[in-house]
């Protein structure tokens, strides 16, 4: 029989074999709409890349950036903002007619989402994560009857990893602040493939770095 203390030391173990045992897939999201929030306005296009995994022990980065998922999405709504679309360089007239419904996109983002996982969980990575989040996130759970591969917290704030890592505040944490190390090869482009990319090799980039000052445990 045993006492209170190797009981709780045989709860203990198991919860961190629980633990080890979990792995993460990370996927760089980028979005282009055109405006600042869902419902109101429209995104028009969303790419995922899948940028490494992390078994709490080791995180591997993918040799090449080439798991993709692109979609340029037909408007949900008749109002937008002439500046949003003279970023991206989208024709919203053009995917008026011929973007993918939200409904299939958002769909087949997941199942891809999932399929690329496998038995790992899926974990979005934005840089900055609100922007990112707030759209695709709203998207899976207005459009797909199976909701967000990501559920509602899975998610890694790339900006948040560079101001503790750089011991900067949140505020200064900008791509102009990434050192040379840390910065793709992949140039960003506001095309959502293109940035999603450059984000996922920044992203690995920083979670390999071991920050100002090395290792503090």
């Amino acid at each position: 029989m045993l006492d209170r203390t190797d009981a709780f030391q045989s709860k203990a173990e198991g919860d961190h074999a629980t633990v080890a045992g979990s792995t993460d897939a990370y996927f760089s999201a980028d979005v282009e709409t055109d405006g600042p929030i869902p419902g109101p306005f429209s995104m028009l296009s969303f790419a995922l890349v899948y940028a490494g995994s992390f078994n709490g022990v080791e995180f591997i980065r993918p040799p090449r950036y080439d798991l993709t998922f692109y979609r340029e999405l037909k408007p949900i709504s008749d109002d937008f903002e002439p500046d949003a679309l003279r970023v991206n360089g989208l024709d919203r007239s053009r995917l008026c007619i011929e973007g993918t419904l939200p409904s299939i996109a958002m769909m087949d983002a997941g199942r891809w989402v999932a399929s690329v996982a496998g038995s790992a969980r899926p974990v979005l990575v934005a840089y900055p994560l609100s922007f990112d989040w707030t759209w695709l996130y709203w998207y899976f759970v207005r459009f797909s009857p199976e909701h967000s591969p990501f559920e509602y917290s899975r998610c890694f704030d790339v900006k948040t990893a560079l101001a503790v890592k750089a011991r900067i505040p949140i505020s200064d944490a900008r791509r102009s602040r990434l050192q040379p190390s840390l910065r793709a090869t992949h140039i960003h482009t506001h095309h959502a493939l293109d940035d999603a990319i450059e984000q996922a090799e920044i992203f690995a980039n920083l979670f390999e770095w071991e920050g100002v000052g090395g290792r503090t445990r």
